[in-house]
């Protein structure tokens, strides 16, 4: 067999033996199967973008959470610092913080 053949299709008639490979229904079917495609591409496109506009929300309410919850901490941070101050006895008091007022 030479290289330099090139293939040949059979010359019958029913070489396109099934209704669905025939040329003239290919190319409808395919666009519709693109078009069924798009339409899924469209309606996840849509869940995405409500998605994202959820997501955009809660991140300002997580900011605004995270604020809070840093703003909780610190203010505990000085009630403990200003029990622990308050649980010395009176003369160590005077001497380390030099009669200051601990009552803020």
């Amino acid at each position: 067999m030479s290289m330099n053949r090139q293939y040949q299709p059979p010359q019958s008639s029913n070489f396109h033996s099934r209704p669905s490979t025939e040329p003239s229904t290919i190319k409808p079917r395919q666009m519709s199967h693109l078009h069924s495609q798009l339409a899924q591409l469209q309606a996840n496109l849509s869940d995405l973008e409500s998605l994202l506009r959820v997501t955009a929300v809660q991140a300002d309410y997580i900011k605004r959470l995270g604020g809070l919850q840093g703003s909780l901490f610190l203010a505990a941070g000085r009630v403990f610092e200003r029990d622990a101050l308050l649980e010395r006895s009176p003369a160590k008091q005077d001497q380390e913080v030099g009669g200051a007022d601990l009552s803020r």
